[in-house]
């Protein structure tokens, strides 16, 4: 067992090394939040099976605030634990609006775990539901071919998702955003949002003292026609009640992050700015990210990994 863990321990600190230090830029992508070591379930609804009590969260996140258009997201997520099959089930929207383009979306998610070892569990899930994309690629330039066409596209969606998880520890992959085939003019490739989403996550809660909990933990993103979006984050939690952590994205974006935590309630806050040279000497984008959840049913503990 201790082999095992061991070896789980090493590659994922491999990838956490190679990922920081990937020179790639990222367009926009779905799900690319700076509290996701904590809120994972849209990106991979294996993750809800981690927890056995049932939780409703809300995330928002909102860039240069005050000005119209900018980028911003709401997810309201909803996790129902079945214990009698090791399962959960559930419920995520997604609002998510960036200038032109605005998408609006509902997946219901099912997921089940089984145990491997004494301590290590395999997760699997599925999840199926609906997206609305608008694109008003004419307020741009409507004489300009690439930008005349609007685009207004509603489909189903299906994902799915694996996730390697014992009780300080987990490594997952998932594709949440499935999609089959493209919209097919120059207007309509622009959209990311209808793209295929390909996801890496870990994370790992290490004993500092009998008072101090750390966690690393990393989120890899990727959809065609973007590069490589990877995040790197650490945690210090301190009695289990208060988190004070940092987060780097490629893309040159740090983020300050901040939670109190109790067995029931949880609130995070995140302040995101850009790093690199232009950012720092000119004008920086700035991000502003609130976090609320609550837990009920079978809560035993202050919820962590």
């Amino acid at each position: 067992m201790y082999m095992f863990t061991k070896k789980i321990i090493i590659v994922f600190s491999f990838l956490l090394i190679s990922m920081s230090y990937s020179k790639v830029f990222a367009q926009q992508q779905i799900y690319s939040y700076s509290q996701y070591a904590d809120n994972l379930t849209a990106i991979n609804p294996a993750y809800s099976v981690l927890d056995k009590a049932g939780s409703v969260s809300v995330l928002g996140r909102k860039q240069f605030i005050g000005i119209d258009g900018a980028p911003s997201s709401v997810m309201v997520n909803a996790n129902f634990p079945i214990e009698s099959i090791n399962g959960a089930a559930g419920l995520y929207v997604l609002n998510d609006q960036a200038a032109i383009e605005h998408q609006v979306e509902v997946n219901a998610f099912f997921a089940k775990s089984i145990q491997l070892t004494e301590s290590d569990y395999l997760a699997v899930s599925l999840n199926a539901g609906v997206r609305n994309y608008v694109g008003n690629y004419s307020q741009l330039d409507a004489s300009d071919p690439q930008f005349m066409n609007d685009v207004r596209e509603t489909k189903p969606n299906i994902g799915f998702g694996v996730m390697l998880y014992s009780a300080n520890y987990y490594l997952g992959l998932s594709v949440p955003e499935l999609t089959i085939r493209s919209l097919g003019n120059a207007s309509e490739q622009q959209a990311n949002y209808l793209r295929t989403h390909y996801y890496f996550t870990g994370a790992y809660l290490a004993d500092v003292s009998d008072d101090v909990k750390f966690k690393p933990a990393t989120l890899v993103s990727y959809v065609r026609g973007s590069s490589v979006l990877a995040n790197v984050s650490g945690t210090l939690y301190l009695k289990e009640q208060l988190g004070v952590g940092l987060n780097y994205r490629t893309d040159k974006k740090a983020a300050a992050m901040l939670s109190v935590i109790g067995k029931a309630f949880k609130v995070g806050y995140s302040y995101q700015f850009g790093t690199s040279s232009n950012n720092l000497g000119g004008v920086n984008i700035t991000t502003h990210e609130v976090s609320i959840s609550y837990r009920f049913g079978n809560v035993t503990g202050s919820k962590l990994l």
